[in-house]
């Protein structure tokens, strides 16, 4: 490899995934609000087990809040690679959901004075959750191919605004603790089994486009979404995550098959720095398209 790719546990990779493609993962963290103690996502080089956290909040209605990468760990996962010699690229969280971008810049900022014979590139990738993965696994597989550090970067930072969010949740609660809707709707919404249908916007925020009436509803609007921007190309991936809600990911999967003869749809749970904000039942499907 010419080069070693660095992302952040956002990305929501699998440890099979991060291990194929040879990636270096930063890892955000989170907490039991009133319980002293802190988890990290990417725990011992691998990404916890979230469905033990997402039946918590069901059961228990346990509340967890986030914490951002930050420079001083930045600087001791990054520091060592650029020591052996290796440039770096990193593809980080959406500086319009986290402050992670921002903090490892700071870090790469100061080993770019350390180390000026290094190529050390970064990009904001505006996307969240398997949408960042996507992107950071299109940049490995470009990589595995011969393409230079800057090629890739290149390539990231031309196709990011064509990689398509697409998320319902199945608890208003959790929009409504993050600010995201007011308490009076989120009391009728629950009542009338209303879903809003998110997306992750071109500045990287998380907005809402739609409301449906239950979750087969809100399947059926997400994948209407890509029906009307998606590159219609079956060796295009998708990838979709679910908080403890995989009989509805598989049911867009299949839709998603039927409908454009997808070869390769990735299935994984929606890691905990996300889905501490949208809630158990969480559903995100991510995909190239003409467009976010």
């Amino acid at each position: 490899m010419t080069f070693e790719i660095f992302t952040d546990s956002s990305a929501n990779l699998s440890i099979e995934l991060i291990e194929q493609y040879h990636l270096h993962v930063l890892s955000l963290t989170f907490q039991e609000k009133g319980v002293e103690g802190e988890y990290k996502s990417f725990d011992n080089g691998r990404p916890i087990d979230t469905s033990v956290f997402y039946r918590r909040m069901r059961e228990e209605n346990a509340v967890f809040v986030t914490s951002c990468v930050n420079t001083a760990d930045a600087l001791e996962a990054v520091e060592p690679v650029l020591a052996e010699g290796k440039d770096v690229l990193y593809l980080g969280f959406s500086s319009g959901l986290s402050a992670t971008h921002q903090n490892v810049k700071a870090a790469l900022d100061e080993l770019r004075i350390k180390y000026p014979d290094r190529k050390i590139l970064d990009s904001d990738t505006l996307a969240a959750a398997l949408g960042q993965g996507l992107l950071v696994v299109l940049a490995a597989r470009l990589r595995e191919k011969g393409a230079t550090i800057e090629e890739t970067h290149r390539w990231v930072e031309d196709n990011k605004l064509h990689l398509c969010h697409w998320f319902t949740v199945e608890n208003l609660k959790y929009l409504r603790r993050g600010g995201r809707i007011s308490a009076a709707s989120a009391v009728m919404g629950t009542l009338l089994d209303i879903k809003p249908v998110l997306h992750v916007d071109n500045a990287g925020k998380l907005i809402p486009m739609a409301k449906v009436r239950g979750m087969r509803a809100a399947v059926k609007e997400i994948f209407d979404r890509m029906k009307a921007t998606a590159v219609r190309d079956p060796e295009s991936p998708v990838f979709i995550v679910h908080a403890d809600n995989l009989s509805r990911a598989n049911e867009l999967a299949e839709k998603i098959r039927a409908e454009f003869g997808t070869k390769e749809i990735y299935i994984d749970s929606l890691d905990l720095v996300v889905g501490a904000h949208s809630g158990p039942g969480t559903l995100a499907l991510f995909f190239l398209g003409d467009y976010r």
